[in-house]
C-alpha cells in the first residue's frame, strides 16, 4: 500500500469563489481527508490531516471557514447493520442499535443506503463532535457514495469491489445490480487481503478464478497485494471509474470514495 500523502490545488482554484463550490470531507479514526469541487471539476485534493483541525485549526483555518455551496461530510462506522427499508422505522432504531454493542462513547446513526437498504451505525462521540463544526445535516455514511457510484455503472454478478483505507478494506457485491454484500475487516498483510478476499467469495458462492477484483483506494497497481490477489482472481486492477472530471496525474482509483460524496450532496440523514 502507498504511504503517500496526496496533495492537489488546480491552477485556478479560490477560496474567494467558494459559494460555488462543494466541500467533501471523508473522516477515519483519527484523521480526514477532503476534496473541492466545482461542478463536476475537482479543484482540490488533500489527505490525512489532524482531527484536531476542526476544533482549532492550524493549516486550514480560511478552507474550513469558507462558506461553500454545500458540504458533505462522511463518517466512519465502528460498527454497523444493514436493515431492509420495508422492515426499517425511526421508532426502531435503538432495537436495531442492540446489535451493535453500543459503548457509551459511540453515537448511532441511520440513514437509507438505497432503495432497498437502511444502514443503521456507530460512530465514535470524538468523531461526531468534529463533525458538528459543520452541522450533521451534512453528514453520510462515508462509502454511501461508493456504493451508489458503482452501483450505476452496471456492476457484474461475478465483479467484487474493494476499498482500501489503510489497514481496512470494505467489500461489496452485487447481484442483478442490487447491493448483495457488503462488509469491512482489518488487515496488517496483503496475505490477510487475500484471505478475506477468499473468505467472501466463499460466502457468495463464487470461485475465485471467475471473479473479477476491481481495487479503489491507498494502493498501486505494482503493490505487492495485487500480486498477491492476482495469484486467486480472474482479474486484479484498479478500479478506474470515475465520478469527477479529474487531471491527468491524479489516478482516479486513488479517491474514489471521497470524490463519490459528491452523489449525497442532496442526501439526508433518516
Amino acid at each position: 500500500m502507498s504511504e503517500h500523502n496526496y496533495n492537489y490545488h488546480d491552477d485556478n482554484f479560490s477560496l474567494n469563489q467558494a459559494e460555488d463550490y462543494t466541500l467533501l470531507i471523508q473522516i477515519d479514526k483519527t484523521s480526514f481527508s477532503y476534496a473541492i469541487i466545482d461542478q463536476d471539476k475537482l479543484i482540490a485534493w488533500a489527505e490525512n490531516h489532524s482531527l484536531e483541525e476542526f476544533s482549532d485549526p492550524q493549516e486550514l483555518l480560511d478552507l474550513l471557514s469558507a462558506k461553500y455551496k454545500q458540504v458533505v461530510i462522511g463518517l466512519p462506522a465502528t460498527g454497523f447493520t444493514l436493515v431492509p427499508q420495508i422492515l426499517f422505522s425511526q421508532d426502531r432504531i435503538a432495537d436495531f442499535a442492540r446489535f451493535l454493542d453500543v459503548k457509551p462513547n459511540e453515537r448511532v446513526s441511520a440513514q437509507s443506503l438505497d432503495n432497498e437498504n437502511v444502514i443503521v451505525y456507530k460512530t465514535d462521540k470524538t468523531i461526531i463532535n468534529a463533525a458538528e463544526e459543520f452541522g450533521l445535516r451534512n453528514t453520510v455514511f462515508s462509502s454511501k457514495g461508493w456504493i451508489a457510484a458503482i452501483a450505476k455503472n452496471n456492476p457484474g454478478d461475478k465483479d467484487l469491489y474493494l476499498d482500501i483505507n489503510g489497514d481496512n478494506v470494505e467489500f461489496l457485491a452485487f447481484n442483478d445490480s442490487k447491493l448483495r454484500f457488503y462488509n469491512r475487516f482489518e488487515f496488517k498483510t496483503s496475505d490477510e487481503l487475500a484471505y478475506f478476499a477468499a473468505l467472501v467469495t466463499t460466502e457468495l458462492n463464487l470461485q475465485p478464478a471467475d471473479t473479477n477484483l476491481y481495487i479503489s483506494g491507498d494502493i498501486n497497481a505494482e503493490d505487492e497485494s495485487i500480486s498477491r490477489l492476482a495469484e486467486f482472481f480472474g482479474k486484479v486492477q484498479p478500479n478506474d471509474l470515475q465520478v469527477l472530471q479529474l487531471p491527468e496525474e491524479i489516478a482516479s482509483h486513488k479517491l474514489l470514495s471521497i470524490a463519490a460524496l459528491s452523489l449525497c450532496a442532496s442526501s439526508e440523514v433518516v
